[in-house]
């Protein structure tokens, strides 16, 4: 049942879950990828796991969108269709595309996913197609607009196009992990975590929305620590690995 009441709570529920998220990531690694420990069971190939965990996502923005249909306008569908062309491939592309699909994934982890892109999807879903607070057509040429939507774009290439890169470095060298190059990863080690990051402040500001702000806020709080696991990963493994390089912001940190 949609509420205002709601979504009223789990948009504070996902900003106080961001300010908790990043502080014990920095303590605890998430289990998976390269940071995968066999303790944390029971587990399933990751293939499923991020069809499971990505599925809420896809699913929640356009039921809430048809559940309200008469109301929406040119504005609401291009919303969505912004929305879905992020989640329909992380739902339906990316998990059968990874280098290892097969790799074990802790279902505590995607259980923690699944819960986050029910609220997520609720939250930005009820915003809006219920609370239809955009809906006239000259939000195209707004400023929030122009540049949000330039931001997820840039955001979206630079995410896919170093996913590519780190499904090239392992076609033959079985799992063996490389050190990657090439694009944005000259500069930082974690330039899909960059991209990511682009795209929901992209998002954001495209939408200018609380919701739509509280998901950005989530996505730093979850990617910008396991990128920072990440770049002392790749130090600690590879003695020959750029010292320059950055581990997700480039130039910065």
């Amino acid at each position: 049942m949609l509420s205002q009441g709601t979504y009223e709570f789990l948009l504070l529920a996902e900003f106080s879950a961001a300010i908790v998220i990043f502080l014990v990531l920095f303590f605890i690694t998430a289990p998976y990828g390269k940071h995968f420990k066999k303790e944390w069971k029971p587990t399933i190939k990751s293939s499923v796991a991020w069809v499971i965990m990505e599925l809420p996502a896809f699913l929640i923005m356009p039921i809430i969108f048809f559940n309200n249909y008469k109301n929406q306008t040119i504005v609401s569908l291009v919303f969505l269709i912004i929305w879905l062309s992020h989640y329909s491939y992380r739902t339906f592309v990316y998990p059968w595309t990874t280098n290892n699909p097969h790799k074990p994934f802790p279902v505590l982890i995607i259980l923690f996913g699944f819960m986050f892109n029910i609220m997520n999807g609720y939250i930005n879903g009820y915003y809006l197609f219920e609370m239809n607070i955009v809906q006239n057509a000259n939000w195209f040429i707004s400023p929030q607009f122009i540049i949000g939507f330039l931001i997820f774009l840039i955001g979206f290439i630079i995410n896919k196009q170093s996913e590519q890169i780190l499904k090239g470095l392992k076609r033959g060298h079985h799992n063996d992990y490389q050190i990657p190059s090439g694009k944005l990863f000259d500069y930082v080690s974690n330039p899909h975590y960059f991209g990511e990051l682009l795209e929901w402040l992209g998002w954001a500001i495209l939408c200018w929305s609380p919701a739509g702000m509280a998901f950005f806020v989530f996505s730093f709080a979850n990617l910008f620590p396991r990128a920072i696991a990440n770049h002392k990963w790749y130090l600690q493994h590879f003695n020959d690995y750029p010292p320059k390089r950055k581990a997700i912001i480039p130039f910065i940190i």
